[in-house]
């Protein structure tokens, strides 16, 4: 009996979590699901914002697939995306675990310091385009003022081939070091203090302590910190869009600015769809792969 009265209040224990989770989820898929949906239906026409008649145009679906496969442009914007992605994924990883494990002391001016640090990430993207687009440009550039000073001629460096590509990866490290640092200083909060004192009892320096010890303690954090930063950077545009506008020539036109282009400078909506249900499988698979050959660290219970 008393069995019997438990399943029932789990069964009315489900349904009402089903109730009140059901308008979320009602809500989620209308704004997620659906545009999901309508981009890769028309990633199948020829739809131009010029030629209406083509939105449900599904004479030859896979042109546009193959159009990508021929296209010189998207195969160098593809290019920039990856340097771009490993450049800023990397500087960030290392930036901001190296700040994190150095703030990691309980301090007022450090945790002042961690405040300050803060700032870049909680800029909205617009603004950080902004200071560094003054930054870049030598007649009103504070950097550029002091390399003058000291007798160095700097280039502009959004407008120089050499150096465009680099000027967009110092911007965005800047920017978004600080969601590593935050991520990887939450984790070691919860780094117990009795591994770290079982191996110094064990004779182990400082070195090795961070790196048999810390290091795989974080490593699931890093790995999701990384997933976060990858698929950001995949998703670059406000710095591309005010800083160098995908110049010079095509040197920063990344993959996803490139297909905001075919859509909105050219009115080519099914190319450009195609061009970004392609990323998105691309991105989705990076993402597993590096889970499955990275790991989620050591299990400590």
């Amino acid at each position: 009996m008393i069995a019997e009265r438990t399943a029932g209040f789990a069964r009315q224990q489900h349904r009402f979590f089903l109730f009140c989770v059901a308008p979320s989820l009602a809500v989620l898929a209308i704004i997620t699901l659906l545009p999901s949906i309508y981009l890769l239906v028309t990633s199948f026409t020829p739809l131009s914002l010029t030629r209406p008649e083509t939105l449900w145009d599904f004479s030859q679906p896979l042109e546009n697939y193959r159009q990508l496969r021929a296209d010189e442009r998207l195969h160098n914007s593809v290019w920039v995306q990856i340097k771009l992605s490993f450049w800023t994924v990397l500087l960030q990883l290392l930036i901001g675990l190296g700040l994190a494990l150095l703030l990691n002391v309980k301090s007022r001016l450090l945790e002042a310091l961690r405040t300050v640090f803060m700032i870049p990430m909680v800029l909205p993207p617009i603004v950080v385009a902004i200071i560094w687009k003054v930054i870049y440009t030598p007649d009103i550039s504070p950097m550029h003022g002091v390399f003058r000073a000291i007798g160095w001629n700097v280039p502009a460096l959004i407008t120089d081939p050499e150096w465009a590509l680099t000027a967009i990866i110092i911007a965005d490290t800047w920017e978004w070091f600080p969601f590593t640092m935050l991520m990887v200083l939450a984790a070691l909060q919860m780094l117990p203090q009795e591994l770290i004192d079982a191996a110094k009892v064990d004779g182990a320096s400082g070195w090795q302590v961070t790196w048999h010890v810390t290091l795989p303690f974080i490593q699931g954090v890093l790995l999701v910190a990384g997933l976060f930063r990858l698929i950001d950077s995949i998703k670059a545009f406000p710095l591309i869009y005010i800083l160098t506008d995908g110049g010079p020539g095509s040197l920063t036109e990344v993959t996803n600015y490139y297909s905001f282009l075919q859509a909105f400078n050219f009115s080519y909506l099914g190319f450009s769809s195609a061009i970004t249900v392609v990323l998105l499988a691309a991105t989705l698979l990076l993402s597993w792969l590096i889970v499955r050959v990275v790991g989620w660290g050591v299990r400590v219970d």
